[in-house]
């Protein structure tokens, strides 16, 4: 388990503080903080974990053989008072949550500073030939200022790659398009799966992001229309899948237009598998203004590949106008398409093919 810290010694009692008080104040043994004083603490609290130097320290009442705490992930309960716990017991199944603990002595924290430390270690639980993989790639900057992205480079080959760090991601997802890449997306190199965190390596796609494209101006709508049209091709492909992929993140920052013209759609990070019969997703995923009523619990069904149809219809409106319907809508015809796309009963809106199709019109119709 993860959430262990070690114990050097107990509360320590002394009374002399309070000297003509009745109280009795209680002390760190290590920075000899008073505890009596720290903010919730109480002396019937199991353990506690001091305010002055992050040591956990077992209450004296409790009887406990161990010098350990052991904390379940699950509640935070302790779980040496649980009876029949013990520390050779490989794995042990919380009392009061029912969560299965790893008993593991190897995983010992001096201090709480040291744990959450631990947390944020995104190499925490991988091997040392995974670890010597990522060791060849060199970290350049960040991505759009986005901590948990990286711009990389193959040490040996000085090629550019992007890494991303998630805690929310769908491993199986990005499983598949190693095996099985969309074209206009981003090709999936590796994956490094450690106790905190997925480590993506992928390919890196030089361009302009359309949200970068924006800060220029917006776009002419027969452009506008066209890079949509392009967004719903590689949806279309997505959506058309054995077991659809609903990317749920249609977004400007999440489109690049390559110096050739190319538009690449990236990042599925939230992306997930459809699924029928599902009343509503697990968790509610996406950008605010692009995610459909269904990504935020509102609709009668689980999000579908119509939510990504209500992005692009967002996405449209933003690159003409600048700014969402509620504030300024598009014109003419176009306005009628994005209004279909963004309509609240998904069941109303296009497919992705059919919105190429109706995209596809208004271009020749304008040429």
């Amino acid at each position: 388990m993860n959430d262990i810290l070690k114990m050097t010694e107990r509360f320590r009692k002394y009374d002399e503080a309070a000297a003509g008080t009745g109280e009795e104040h209680e002390f760190c043994p290590r920075c000899n903080a008073d505890l009596t004083f720290q903010k919730d603490y109480s002396n019937l609290l199991p353990y506690w974990i001091c305010k002055g130097c992050g040591e956990m320290l077992i209450n004296p009442e409790v009887e406990s053989e161990s010098d350990v705490a052991w904390i379940c992930d699950g509640c935070g309960r302790m779980l040496n008072i649980q009876p029949g716990f013990r520390e050779d017991c490989g794995t042990w199944t919380c009392r009061e949550c029912g969560f299965e603990n790893r008993i593991d002595v190897s995983e010992l924290y001096d201090s709480e500073d040291e744990y959450e430390a631990s947390l944020k270690d995104p190499y925490k639980g991988l091997s040392d030939e995974e670890v010597l993989a990522l060791s060849m790639y060199e970290e350049l900057d960040t991505i759009g200022g986005r901590g948990h992205i990286h711009l990389i480079r193959d040490r040996e080959t000085g090629k550019p790659y992007i890494k991303k760090v998630l805690t929310v991601y769908e491993k199986s997802v990005y499983e598949f398009f190693i095996q099985h890449p969309v074209r206009h997306m981003p090709g999936i190199i590796a994956l490094y799966e450690g106790s905190n965190c997925l480590i993506v390596i992928e390919e890196y796609i030089a361009g302009l992001t359309i949200a970068e494209r924006l800060q220029q101006g917006v776009f002419p709508p027969e452009q506008a229309a066209g890079i949509v049209r392009k967004v719903c091709m590689i949806l279309d492909e997505l959506h058309s899948l054995p077991v659809p992929v609903v990317h749920r993140d249609v977004k400007p920052s999440n489109i690049i237009l390559t110096p050739e013209g190319e538009v690449y759609l990236l990042d599925i990070n939230v992306a997930k598998w459809y699924d029928p019969e599902k009343s509503t997703d697990t968790r509610y995923m996406g950008t605010r203004e692009y995610a459909a009523p269904e990504q935020a619990g509102y609709g009668l069904k689980a999000s579908s590949a119509k939510a990504d149809i209500y992005a692009a219809g967002m996405l449209l409106n933003v690159m003409c106008t600048g700014t969402f319907p509620k504030e300024k809508r598009a014109e003419g015809d176009l306005w009628k398409v994005i209004e279909r796309c963004i309509c609240l009963d998904a069941g109303e809106r296009y497919t992705a093919k059919e919105l190429m199709g109706e995209l596809e019109r208004l271009e020749q119709k304008k040429g």
